[in-house]
């Protein structure tokens, strides 16, 4: 087993060509600038975050209410990290870069969530009975203990949202970059 793992690890990604390279590197920027201006709103990709997010509630609501409270962000998070990790040992570089990038991008969403947690003015979407409907975060953060760091947390969250989706970038051109070959 720890032999497969150290095969897989030295082995080489699928090559990227140049244009590709160029054209991911576009998308990537104009996202970031996107979401930059967009200083913590919805965003268009919040839309399928949030079909997977109640998903989520409804898939691990067959384990318990607590889980089932989770459910919703643990899916959110799980969706593009598992498809990153298969990606990862197909040693796919852009469909890697793509579901880890958007993996951190999520972290963005829950942040705008997380720091509603006492405020509670954002919108609230339920697959259940409306007239029960709890914000996610405000019920966590309470039973945590952590209800007045809600903002505070969000902010950590964000930040490392940020970074993570820089980090993928720049690892994704990293290592891509190859020299051109010359015939």
């Amino acid at each position: 087993m720890v032999e497969n793992w150290a095969a897989l690890w030295s082995s080489d990604w699928q090559p990227v060509p140049r244009w590709v390279l160029f054209a991911w590197s576009a998308f990537y920027a104009v996202f970031l600038a996107y979401v930059f201006h967009s200083h913590g709103g919805f965003l268009f990709i919040d839309l399928a975050n949030l079909v997977v997010h109640e998903g989520g509630h409804m898939l691990f609501g067959w384990f318990g209410p607590t889980l089932g409270l989770w459910g919703g962000t643990l899916l959110q998070w799980l969706v593009p990290f598992l498809l990153a990790g298969y990606f990862f040992t197909q040693r796919q570089a852009t469909a890697f870069a793509f579901c880890a990038f958007f993996f951190f991008e999520n972290w963005l969403y829950t942040a705008t969530y997380m720091a509603d947690a006492r405020a509670m003015v954002l919108p609230l979407v339920t697959t259940g009975d409306p007239d029960h409907i709890e914000h996610d975060w405000n019920a966590i953060f309470s039973s945590l203990g952590v209800l007045q760091y809600d903002i505070t947390i969000a902010g950590v969250v964000r930040f490392l949202g940020w970074c993570g989706m820089v980090v993928v970038v720049g690892w994704f051109v990293w290592q891509n970059w190859r020299p051109e070959e010359k015939s």
